[in-house]
């Protein structure tokens, strides 16, 4: 045995940090963008934001020098489209899919956004009016300053009004289900540790009010007994929204009769008994079962349909997300001709509201002074290349967005045109193949991302359906299917629902062939109810 050295050539794939930086980049969304970008402006001191009032000087110049060039009577090289133009992270279209070379472009210095410069410079101009007006003319002294006046020979009146806000309104936010059921609690004239053991067992509800733990587990988590827990367990599913701490639908719904007083109505034995029947809807089986007539069967369940199998769910709701589109796509050119492969529509990104970077022209001047020591130099010049790694990625992650954005509108021109009933049938490897990308890069760039259409709002994955041929040869977008049988679901008798044979007919009629199961799938997917279940009392 020995110790040798020896050496060996050999090829690797090795992810570098600025092409993991790019991967990151494409399938961050705009929000998760700007943070970053933020970031780095705190720990790189090279990068720096480029001013609001810069930007306005820089248009302003522009325009003078177009003015001095004798192009008054034209149009300035101005877009003024809803967000922002293209800029140094955005990209334009001309209509003809040849991309602005200026907008395309990565400099040094940064390109400051079109849109942004303009409403840069409005703002100054609001600015300089506020300055002007007298702030005193806006003030109302009788009501600001009512309590400091002096009334006179009128005595202080104080009346209620209206418009005023009450007090619900103060508060930041809506008070959650375990905040609701605490303070309930707390009201409550009852022991100390059966108060405990109350708080514990909502600290272990979910959204929908049930109670997923035992009543092993939660004793064992304060070292009490289990008739403890089983009695604040009850006290729990007594308080408002009544229901909340039931290990069951049958649990809650029985526990909310009992709080009406309705515990020895036919409802009740439905419930607790024949749960599963009244589900599925089957009323005449279950008439001969019990022996009641249908008619007493159906005013029970509508009865039963008062009470709320998931009592928690409007505490627990989740405040919607606003969608902010980072592209827009829109149709300036109704006429286009035939050359144009995007038929007159134009693609631009809207103003994410991150900053404008550039780098500062005082640690470039650093770097060629000679009193700079060389552990400065070359601590701006690791700045300096990550600083541009970063400029270069928004650029590319913009320019990627935008080729991706431009295949589909080749694509799907008739779906932006004339709705969603003319969505064709595509996939993200004829997106990879058209630009010349990889399949997971298209991926990553359609991913979280919504675009501004005529079709409304709509995220980039949503352009991607599978399809199937029909009689005719034509292939059919599986989204459009669903259309169909939703519509036919929608237009049908109530007493008399279509079944899902009767929908595998209907669309072999026109020419699309799908077998019982598939439509079934498609209904469950769209969350559908079957015909048993959406028949209509009568």
């Amino acid at each position: 045995m020995s110790v040798k050295l020896t050496t060996s050539l050999s090829q690797r794939l090795v992810l570098t940090p600025q092409l993991r930086q790019r991967i990151e980049m494409l399938q961050m969304t705009t929000l998760e963008l700007s943070d970053l970008i933020q970031q780095q402006l705190l720990e790189n001191p090279v990068l720096e934001e480029v001013p609001t009032q810069e930007e306005t000087q820089e248009l302003a110049e522009k325009i003078l020098d177009q003015l001095a060039n004798g192009d008054s009577g034209s149009s300035f090289d101005i877009t003024p489209a809803e967000g922002s133009a293209a800029d140094v992270n955005g990209a334009s279209s001309n209509g003809t899919g040849e991309t602005d070379a200026e907008s395309l472009s990565l400099s040094a210095e940064g390109e400051a956004a079109t849109m942004e410069a303009v409403s840069g410079e409005v703002s100054e101009e609001s600015v300089t009016d506020e300055a002007t007006r007298d702030s005193f003319e806006e003030i109302d002294f009788g009501r600001e300053f009512q309590d400091y006046l002096d009334p006179g020979y009128k005595t202080q009146e104080f009346e209620y009004k209206e418009d005023a806000p009450t007090f619900e309104q103060f508060l930041t936010r809506a008070p959650s289900l375990s905040e609701h059921l605490e303070w309930q609690l707390h009201m409550n004239p009852i022991r100390d540790e059966l108060c405990d053991v109350a708080l514990c067992v909502i600290g272990n509800l979910d959204h929908d009010g049930r109670l997923n733990a035992t009543n092993e587990e939660i004793a064992a988590m304060g070292g009490w007994s289990d008739e403890l827990v089983e009695e604040a367990r009850q006290v729990v599913m007594r308080l408002d929204p009544v229901g909340c701490g039931a290990r069951d639908v049958r649990e809650c719904l029985l526990v909310q009769l009992e709080t009406r007083g309705e515990s020895e109505r036919l409802a009740a034995r439905l419930i607790g008994e024949h749960l599963p029947e009244l589900q599925q809807h089957k009323l005449p089986n279950l008439s001969k079962l019990i022996g009641v007539d249908v008619e007493t069967l159906l005013e029970e369940v509508q009865f039963i349909r008062t009470l709320d199998p998931y009592p928690g769910r409007p505490y627990s709701s989740e405040e919607p997300v606003l969608i902010a589109p980072e592209i827009y796509i829109e149709k300036l050119d109704d006429e286009a001709d035939e050359t144009d492969e995007l038929g007159g529509y134009v693609i631009y990104f809207g103003d994410d509201g991150s900053p404008r970077l550039r780098i500062s022209q005082s640690y470039q001047q650093m770097l060629s002074q000679q009193q700079t020591t060389k552990e400065t130099r070359d601590f701006i010049r690791d700045k300096m290349r990550s600083a541009v790694d970063l400029l270069r990625n928004i650029e590319h992650r913009r320019q990627t967005i935008y080729k991706v954005v431009e295949s589909i509108i080749k694509r799907q021109k008739e779906f932006l045109d004339k709705g969603v009933q003319y969505i064709k049938p595509m996939m993200l490897k004829d997106i990879a193949e058209d630009i010349g990308m990889h399949l997971s890069t298209v991926s990553r760039v359609v991913n979280r991302k919504y675009a501004h259409t005529p079709q409304g709002v709509i995220e980039l994955r949503r352009f991607f359906t599978e399809g199937m041929m029909n009689e005719e040869g034509e292939e059919v977008s599986t989204r459009i299917i669903k259309l169909q049988i939703k519509k036919l679901i929608e237009e049908e008798d109530s007493h008399n629902p279509i079944t899902d044979d009767q929908v595998v007919k209907i669309l072999i009629k026109d020419g699309i062939k799908l077998s019982r199961r598939t439509v079934a799938k498609y209904r469950d997917q769209m969350r559908i109810p079957g015909s048993r279940e959406r028949r209509a009392p009568v």
